[in-house]
């Protein structure tokens, strides 16, 4: 499935019916009166969260969305019946913009969350409404109001607890594919990685959401490369984990790049913790990795070592992640029941 996280969707609620203006006509009834029906409600247009999506690809195909009218009322005190809603299903973490896309309607975060997006036009009165002690026999009725005609915006933002940020072929897919069953695609270029991959990983029995997203370079904020898109999809993470590639000349600069851009991302990424990490010291010496994480130590803080090929170090860095995570955000690991033989 093609991974899809920015759409532009149309929508229009219902517009009400209309009232009716009619006399009840019997047979021996002398004096039959008004009995024109009031018109039925429109529909509404609603979006909600379902369970099983991961990508907005579903509005690629189909951008506009409208509800059905309400039907006019009729004679013998019959009211139009209410016209249909239409329901817009998203998945998790999708934020509803306006046109501007900057001002947020709604932010859809939980499964089985809905929101009314447009909310359709009230029926009309009939006759039927009008009437009173000094107008016994009205002639007027209302019309249904319009329906709700708007733009909006659809952004996916991947709910995660952790963020992996690093510049590209920093190592960030191969950490994944060595710690959770998540497949990324792994190559010896850049911009391997061309849309976020989620992955869960386990340690000590608790279980949390990584989130690996394609590499920054420098320039990034400015639309460089792919650009700074796909940072909204670690904004809600709890903790930021930050490869820097043990074989470059310049390890220092490779963190300060990245750091850079999540500064000019803006505050919501910038305040977030981050355990910075060293990979891909299985191609280093004992020599080289001691100066190394000293030199970038200097600037970062306290740096961890790890080499996600050799799995060497994925344990502790896992620990380290978890210590920053709330409980509330962690998922216990099931445990296995032992089977017992039986003949």
């Amino acid at each position: 499935m093609k991974f899809l996280d920015l759409a532009k969707v149309y929508i229009r609620s219902g517009s009400g019916g209309g009232g009716c203006v009619s006399f009840r006509r019997e047979k021996y009834i002398e004096y039959g009166g008004p009995d024109g029906g009031d018109g039925g409600r429109g529909g509404n247009v609603v979006v909600e969260v379902v369970d099983g999506l991961n990508t907005l690809i579903d509005f690629r195909y189909q951008q506009h969305f409208f509800a059905g009218n309400g039907r006019p009322g009729m004679g013998q005190q019959r009211t139009g019946a209410d016209g249909d809603d239409i329901v817009l299903r998203v998945p998790v973490g999708t934020e509803i913009l306006d046109e501007d896309q900057e001002t947020v309607i709604a932010d859809m975060t939980e499964v089985g969350q809905r929101f009314v997006l447009a909310k359709g036009g009230n029926g009309g009165f009939g006759n039927l409404h009008f009437t009173s002690s000094t107008n016994r026999a009205p002639r007027r009725a209302n019309p249904g109001q319009e329906g709700v005609e708007r733009t909006i915006w659809l952004r996916l933002k991947l709910i995660a607890d952790v963020g992996l940020l690093g510049l590209p072929n920093a190592g960030k897919s191969t950490f994944l594919a060595a710690t959770s069953n998540a497949r990324p695609k792994i190559a010896d270029y850049p911009f391997t990685t061309l849309h976020p991959n989620l992955g869960v990983v386990g340690v000590d029995g608790a279980e949390f959401v990584v989130a690996d997203i394609p590499g920054l370079i420098e320039g990034a904020s400015e639309g460089r490369g792919l650009g700074d898109l796909f940072l909204g999809h670690v904004e809600r993470c709890s903790v930021l984990l930050h490869l820097v590639d043990g074989t470059s000349e310049d390890v220092v600069g490779d963190w300060q790049t990245i750091i850079t851009e999540i500064e000019a991302y803006g505050d919501i990424l910038g305040g977030k913790p981050r355990v910075t990490v060293l990979n891909k010291i299985d191609a280093l010496d004992d020599e080289e990795r001691e100066e190394k994480r000293k030199t970038l130590e200097a600037v970062a803080g306290p740096v961890m070592l790890m080499s996600g090929v050799a799995h060497e170090g994925t344990t502790e860095v896992l620990r380290a992640l978890r210590k920053e995570i709330s409980d509330d955000r962690i998922r216990q690991k099931p445990q296995e029941e032992k089977q017992t033989w039986q003949p």
